[in-house]
């Protein structure tokens, strides 16, 4: 069999902990922060642990080696 490769978009956007959840940045603050409110464009700061199932999916499929 051969290697499993990392999906290089998904290593640019995901980084594994250490206790093994998936975190990733949250979207929505690219631009058009005009229209935003400033309590929205506050709570989008920094990174977030995404949801079991969909960590689990990421892990599987995208980051195999992670």
């Amino acid at each position: 069999m051969p290697k499993l490769k990392t999906k290089s978009g998904a290593k640019k956007r995901f980084k594994i902990t250490g206790t093994g959840k998936v975190v990733y940045a949250q979207s929505g603050k690219r631009h058009g922060m005009i229209k935003r409110t400033k309590k929205q464009i506050r709570n989008l700061r920094g990174t977030t642990t995404m949801f079991e199932g969909d960590a689990y999916n990421v892990k599987k499929y995208f980051l195999p080696n992670g």
